[in-house]
């Protein structure tokens, strides 16, 4: 029987919110199981990008990154935000690891096709090694992902946080029994955007097709749902998306992805 493990992605809505955050850190921290925590940008790449004047874009919630983005990101990404986690981490009891995809040789990825949008130095990521980041674990190590990756010729790339959580939780699904939970700004996965009471328990792909025909689901929500319900094809236990409570064991109230 294979051990529990929680892959855990945290969104930059969160990140920018110190009280939710410390929230969010105190329950991943209490988890009894073996974790890996992924996290996004937050609201500090944009402002920095702002003060040295490079316009930034985005396409369905995806950053479409310039080189120049592409340098704020880098250090952004795998710099502050990276070394704050993983100091109050280390506050909290945990022994962490603050790494990016290129760190370890965890992650390969290469440039995204620009059909049909160019999304610049944006990679996709072509393989996670499962079984040198599962030796890491076994250690007592928690790694903490920023979503900066690299290709074999050491070009690096901005990458989605969402996939980049759901591609290390497919890979480690060879060794654990993976849940993957996508913490955001949200209770859940809303069926009326305005009504924060109206969490969906339960989101199947043909629902979840549904609400985004109709506008219900849109922007940074879709790469999350993409992402976990590709997880759930591919190997991942559970996937789970809610609010600042949903490392905590005894919350109730979040959507769980259904095949």
């Amino acid at each position: 029987m294979k051990d529990k493990l929680i892959v855990g992605k945290i969104g930059g809505n969160v990140i920018d919110n110190p009280d939710l955050l410390n929230t969010v850190l105190d329950y991943f921290a209490n988890l009894p199981h073996q974790k890996v925590l992924v996290h996004g940008g937050g609201i500090l790449a944009t402002q920095l990008a702002e003060v040295l004047n490079i316009p930034q874009q985005m396409h369905e919630g995806r950053r479409i990154t310039s080189a120049k983005t592409l340098e704020v990101a880098q250090m952004v990404y795998a710099g502050k935000i990276n070394t704050d986690l993983v100091a109050k981490l280390h506050s909290r009891g945990l022994v962490v690891q603050g790494v990016n995809g290129a760190d370890g040789a965890y992650i390969q990825s290469e440039k995204r096709s620009v059909k049909p949008i160019d999304f610049g130095f944006v990679g996709d990521i072509v393989k996670v090694d499962g079984e040198r980041l599962a030796r890491t674990l076994s250690s007592g190590i928690v790694p903490v992902f920023s979503a900066i990756t690299a290709d074999l010729e050491g070009q690096l790339y901005n990458t989605n946080g969402d996939t980049q959580a759901s591609e290390i939780a497919m890979a480690l699904s060879d060794f654990y029994e993976v849940e993957l939970r996508y913490c955001f700004d949200k209770p859940g996965v809303l069926r009326d955007v305005l009504d924060p009471s109206s969490v969906l328990k339960t989101l199947s792909i043909t629902e979840y097709t549904e609400l985004k025909d109709k506008g219900a689901i849109y922007q940074g929500m879709i790469p999350k749902l993409d992402t976990g319900f590709r997880a759930l094809n591919n190997g991942v236990q559970t996937v789970i998306l809610g609010g600042t409570e949903v490392f905590n064991p005894i919350q109730t109230i979040h959507t769980e992805l259904v095949l």
